[in-house]
């Protein structure tokens, strides 16, 4: 079995997707702390020839906190606002209505807290591009949060009987290969593709959230953006 691991962040960039499609089984890594001005309660999109962020705000966020313990301010301060600047930027986009809706659906999660709103977004795309890959969180499952770094990786993929861990390329910077190996666990890597596409008639801009590419492509050519093999 492959298996990934990654902190659940919001509307992710296609390389979180692509790293989703490779595996078997990917865990949302939820309790750990939260990581201020990163990419677990925001993301980028178009923006005329440029980008901007959407963003979730959140209440006593801090690096100490728990990014499973993390609440979000009340939809009733963000929600509408962002859901009408998407419209604003991508109304025009070939498949806007069903991918607006997907997006309300999936804000509206009845949730508090962060980290399942992040979670829900991932599920739901992949629900959206038919993606059977099936999701954990750490914080309920394992048992094992007193582990750190690469032994508390090691404990996940012998405990899901992993065969293969597969990461993004930051990963070759935390993971040493013999470590995995000794444990008869492959260790493996995919490069994200950026593939261009049309965004208007504006220059490509790569690297924006998800809702970027669901925006502009068809779900068939989506699922084939997402096919990337792992390799060592």
């Amino acid at each position: 079995m492959r298996l990934a691991i990654m902190q659940p962040y919001f509307f992710p960039y296609i390389g979180y997707f692509q790293l989703v499609a490779a595996v078997d089984r990917f865990v949302f890594y939820d309790d750990v702390n939260y990581i201020k001005n990163g990419w677990i309660n925001r993301n980028r999109v178009l923006a005329g020839a440029g980008d901007r962020y959407i963003t979730v705000p959140l209440s006593g966020a801090s690096p100490s906190a728990k990014i499973r313990d993390v609440p979000m301010q009340p939809r009733e301060v963000w929600l509408r606002k962002m859901l009408e600047s998407l419209r604003h930027t991508y109304a025009k986009a070939p498949h806007y209505p069903r991918v607006s809706a997907l997006v309300e659906r999936s804000l509206s999660a009845p949730t508090d807290h962060i980290s399942t709103l992040a979670s829900q977004t991932v599920v739901d795309v992949c629900q959206y591009l038919d993606i059977d890959t099936e999701f954990v969180a750490t914080s309920t499952q394992y048992g094992n949060a007193e582990l750190k770094s690469t032994d508390r990786v090691l404990d996940i993929c012998a405990k899901e009987r992993a065969r293969v861990y597969v990461n993004l390329p930051g990963g070759r910077a935390l993971y040493d290969e013999a470590t995995f190996h000794s444990n008869d666990i492959e260790l493996a890597f995919i490069q994200p593709n950026l593939s261009a596409y049309a965004q208007f008639e504006h220059a490509f801009r790569p690297g924006l959230s998800i809702l970027d590419v669901l925006m502009f492509n068809t779900p068939d050519r989506v699922r084939a953006m997402l096919s990337t093999e792992p390799s060592r």
